[in-house]
């Protein structure tokens, strides 16, 4: 029972703050500090910046400000980074204040958009910023959820046009996972949005316990610090590594049982500790199987759980795996549950793509209580593991890192398989950030009373690595806004040029680069002295006439990168003399295949020349092995050695065909061919004449002859690395000041040259009677506008290929394969090129290709990004999908062409091209856009109407 001092405190706070008294009172639990804290601030006035950690109840303040927008009569925008948390969030305000006060602005859905309460989208609210949109009258309150994807390389920009776009008297509320620079992003929104409070709170609602599985044993991670666990701030100074940090609070009973378990392995492999990946008949080291970790999870009372995997293959492997050891998580009654989850989920999809999505499979795993979930995973599949997880009748599952940026899925335990991740361009360790962010799942609120964290050892794990990583608070916001296309134009049209520029130096993004111009002096000034005391140390003892050891360092430098540019020049000249042999391939032409997994004899099937890209020969190799080759795979040209009759109609995918047409190629009779020898000719460096007066330059220096020449070489070296070192520092400090500003200005000549932004004074301007001309700035052009209105990464590039007609003349499904190559992008690089439809697509394609180019070149003439390349991976696809063939040929026929879709992946990409093509709808003429209407109509069907709709 609390004292009468409380009771009168908590009176006074009710008087206060009687709005925030009003929605506490509807809760039905009582806030926390920090909760109370930022909607106090919140009622007084300010805006506010919430930090805190995932499952901390951030949202309750958003919710306060719907609460307090609808209190005054007033609108309130609750935006969010994906669809999936807008619909979300739209079901739960819907709960609390009825569907006729709430709307939702999607993508994909529009429902009640002039209610006084609106879940959007936040390139939603971006888009109706820009238009100016009647629905921003009257809006006092803008709630944006997860503003940490800011940083997004790819979409954060959108974030910081709307927080500098928003009018002035609109209190925002930002919601923020724990980041390490809190005080640094809330000092730039009181630059552009006034008075705002910062609230961090460190503490997790649910203290997280951490653990590391090494072998069939769990071991508490840190020694008993309640800190730690807890997931606070720890006092260990922050100069340490993470390994040191580690060595302070890791548990010393694991960092003795782990050396005990690598010392074993090591013996075993005759000491030395380099065979833990040994051939021959050495032991490998074998972690528990899946199964087993979470039978021995279930035993000890920590399911649900979340295992990360980082690979939808391990994800989907990880369910086959349970299922094949006959393991069974849930009962009779669960079961029931499940089946009605599934059936309600997913009735919807066609009966006849249900095998081809492997839904047998999936629904057994559900019903034994665990399932994958992953990108590649159509929606429903994706909504149904969701909504089984939250209730408790699915106990594990197999995730891969989205999960952890995705909609409200917490569980008592989260298990991570390994550190290291695939970022996209090569495997990476985990930083302590994303570390924190995937633990974050771990521990419910209201159901638990801790969470758990559990890494998976194996060898080369270093416990005290582990505890640095899990007792590291450093996730810094980094702004990755920079100007698009579609932002200048409208800009310019919505401000002129001048306002722009201003706007944009109000970016967070030049905020950061500012500040970091201070640390950048400092670091040029050491550089500096470094450089005067190595010179200094280098010059000592000698006369005038050979002082210049500097001098002789540059020459040195210089015919370094000299070597190193005519080599790559070499190697440039051979892939170029490669891929022009391989033009002229035709079929039945036998090669060698000189190095690599396909080395030897091989028959060209098809010679695979484009005009939209390299060559890409269908071959016949001596194993039967049949499939595409590219330039990368013949280091120098290739010849025809032989010819040998291919028959007509001949199919490379039948084994019997194969056989025989290897066998042919084997008793063919070769000529002139050197084997996997390969000639060597001249090297560019010997007639170089450039280089030739380098070295003769060298010779011929003073210091070529001095007998310590290399001791005051080595010193001179040294030296040149610090002063290149403070030139590259203090060229990255006048990068830095103005940066946005020079990229918005680069970006708007680019516009000008091509027509869509024409200078003011080439237009006819009335003088007022002042005498006073008005601000010359860039005016919209006709092509602008339509510009204006395509919000895409290759915005420009689209624009362009409409205004050259490249679409002209195209039926539904070609433009639907046409458009493709401006959304799609593959997950990681194939070999070659995509095959594409023959006919027009390819020929439409070609003139992309050349629109692509010529863009390039204006663009590398302004210094400005060049836009990304076409990607020709779901051409086919597309084409296909649209020409009404069934998701299984589609999929099928998009991996004969090269890219392997699952059928997540292949709604994802469809969805995005439905965007695209009903954008082209709105900006083009007819009749284009009666096509893109067309093909908007084809695409959405099937599993991928079913995606839209849900």
């Amino acid at each position: 029972m609390s004292s009468p001092a409380e009771r009168y405190a908590a009176a006074r706070r009710r008087t206060a703050h009687p709005t925030l008294s009003d929605f506490t009172a509807e809760l039905g639990f009582s806030l926390d500090p920090f909760q109370v804290e930022a909607c106090e601030a919140l009622e007084q006035g300010s805006g506010v910046l919430v930090c805190a950690p995932t499952g901390a109840g951030k949202t309750v303040v958003g919710e306060f400000a719907v609460h307090k927008a609808l209190q005054e009569g007033r609108k309130a925008f609750y935006t969010t980074p994906i669809k999936a948390l807008s619909n979300q969030k739209y079901s739960d305000l819907c709960d609390r204040y009825g569907a006729a006060k709430v709307g939702l602005l999607t993508g994909d859905n529009a429902i009640n958009g002039n209610a006084p309460v609106v879940v959007m989208t936040t390139e939603v609210l971006r888009n109706m910023l820009y238009a100016d949109a009647p629905a921003l009258t009257d809006l006092g309150y803008v709630v944006m959820d997860e503003v940490h994807y800011l940083a997004d390389r790819f979409r954060g920009a959108v974030w910081e046009e709307v927080i500098i776009h928003l009018p002035q008297h609109v209190r925002l509320v930002s919601l923020s996972a724990t980041v390490s620079n809190a005080e640094e992003f809330a000092d730039w929104l009181v630059t552009v949005r006034g008075d705002t409070k910062v609230v961090v709170s460190e503490v997790r609602p649910i203290p997280l316990w951490q653990h590391m599985l090494v072998g069939g044993r769990v071991f508490d991670l840190f020694a008993l610090r309640p800190a730690a666990h807890a997931g606070e701030w720890d006092p260990t100074p922050r100069g340490l590594s993470t390994r040191e940090r580690g060595r302070a609070v890791v548990d010393p009973e694991l960092v003795r049982y782990v050396h005990e378990q690598e010392r074993r392995y090591d013996s075993w492999h005759g000491g030395g500790g380099a065979g833990i990946r040994g051939g021959g008949n050495r032991p490998r080291y074998r972690p528990p199987s899946r199964p087993e970790v979470i039978e021995r999870l279930d035993r000890a009372g920590l399911l649900p759980a979340i295992t990360f995997v980082f690979s939808r293959n391990g994800c989907d492997t990880a369910v086959h795996q349970c299922l094949a050891s006959g393991l069974r998580l849930t009962d009779e009654v669960e079961r029931s549950a499940i089946a009605e989850v599934i059936d309600r989920r997913t009735g919807s999809l066609p009966e006849e793509d249900l095998h081809v999505l492997g839904f047998w499979e999936w629904r057994e795993g559900l019903l034994a209580g665990f399932a994958a979930h992953h990108a590649g995973l159509v929606p429903a599949f994706k909504e149904t593991v969701e909504e089984c997880f939250v209730r408790g009748l699915v106990k594990a599952v197999f995730a891969t890192e989205t999960l952890a940026l995705g909609i409200n899925m917490p569980a008592r335990t989260v298990v991570l398989e390994r550190l290291v991740k695939w970022n996209g361009e090569a495997h990476a360790d985990v930083t302590p950030g994303e570390y924190t962010q995937l633990t974050g799942r771990a521990g419910r609120r209201g159901i638990d009373i801790e969470g758990h964290a559990v890494v998976v050892w194996g060898p080369g794990v270093d416990p005290a690595v582990v505890a640095g990583l899990a007792s590291t608070r450093t996730y810094p916001l980094r702004s990755s806004f920079r100007p698009s296309y579609n932002m200048a134009v409208n800009l310019v049209g919505a401000f002129g040029r001048d306002r722009a520029r201003e706007l944009l130096a109000s970016s967070f993004a030049q905020f950061q680069a500012d500040r970091s111009i201070v640390g950048l002096a400092r670091s040029a000034a050491r550089h500096e002295e470094d450089a005067a005391r190595l010179a200094k140390e280098m010059n000592d003892g000698l006369s005038a006439v050979v002082l210049d050891v500097a001098g002789y360092a540059r020459l040195r430098m210089e015919i370094s990168e000299r070597e190193k540019e005519l080599s790559r020049d070499s190697q440039a000249r051979r892939r170029a003399d490669a891929a022009e042999s391989l033009a002229a391939l035709r079929a039945g032409d036998v090669i060698r295949v000189p190095s690599g997994r396909r080395q030897g004899l091989a028959v060209v099937l098809d010679p695979g020349v484009t005009e939209i890209a390299e060559p890409r020969p269908l071959v016949l190799t001596e194993d039967k092995w049949a499939g595409r080759l590219a330039s990368v795979d013949f280091p120098s040209p290739v010849t025809a050695l032989a010819r040998v009759r291919v028959p007509k109609n001949f199919n490379h995918r039948s084994p019997h065909a194969r056989r025989d047409l290897a066998a042919t190629l084997r008793t063919a009779r070769v000529e002139n061919d050197l084997g996997a020898r390969r000639s060597k000719g001249r090297s560019a460096a010997a007639d170089d004449p450039v280089l030739a007066d380098l070295r003769h330059a060298l010779r011929g220096h003073p210091v070529h002859a001095l007998p310590d020449r290399e001791e005051r070489v080595r010193a001179a070296d040294r030296w040149l690395r610090e002063v290149r070192d403070a030139e590259r520092l203090q060229r990255q400090m006048a990068d830095r000041t103005g940066s946005l500003t020079r990229q918005f200005d680069r970006t708007c000549d680019v516009l000008q040259e091509l027509g869509y932004l024409v200078p003011a004074a080439v237009l006819p301007v009335e003088v007022p009677e002042d005498g006073v001309p008005p601000e010359q700035s860039p005016v919209v052009t006709d092509a602008g506008r339509r510009l204006s209105r395509i919000w895409s990464e290759t915005d420009l590039l689209t624009a362009e290929c409409v205004r050259a007609g490249v679409f002209r003349g195209l039926n539904a499904a070609e433009l639907a394969g046409c458009v493709s190559a401006l959304v799609f992008e593959a997950r990681r690089e194939g070999p070659g090129t995509p095959s594409v439809p023959a006919g027009k697509v390819a020929g439409a394609l070609a003139e992309m290709r050349r629109v692509q180019l010529r863009l390039a070149d204006v663009e590398r003439e302004h210094e400005v990004p060049v836009t990304r390349e076409l990607d020709l991976g779901f051409v086919w696809a597309a084409y296909r999908w649209a020409d009404g063939q069934t998701l299984d040929r589609v999929l099928a026929g998009a991996e004969q062409a090269g890219t392997e879709l699952s059928g997540g992946d292949f709604v994802r990409w469809a969805r995005q091209l439905i965007d695209l093509l009903d954008q082209l709808a709105k900006v083009a003429d007819e009749p284009l856009a009666g096509t893109a209407r067309a093909a908007v109509g084809r695409v959405r069907r099937g599993v991928v109407a079913v995606a839209v709709s849900g």
